[in-house]
């Protein structure tokens, strides 16, 4: 699995894992764009599910001691 660090355009922070690699994601990232005026991760990470199932976002939580 990879882990990635993403923005949309509203400058949401996500992360998410899949077995792509860093340039299928590109790839499939620029598919997205070319279908797409807005840029929003929950978007991109469901049309990523499409193509791996194995995608999901990562809820980070600070923990702090």
């Amino acid at each position: 699995m990879f882990y990635y660090r993403i923005f949309d355009d509203k400058e949401e922070l996500n992360f998410f894992k899949s077995s792509l690699s860093y340039e299928k994601i590109r790839e499939y990232m620029t598919e997205y764009e070319k279908l797409h005026q807005e840029y929003v991760n929950k978007d991109f990470i469901s049309y990523l599910k499409e193509q791996d199932e194995k995608t999901e976002i990562i809820e980070v939580t600070n923990i702090y001691y």
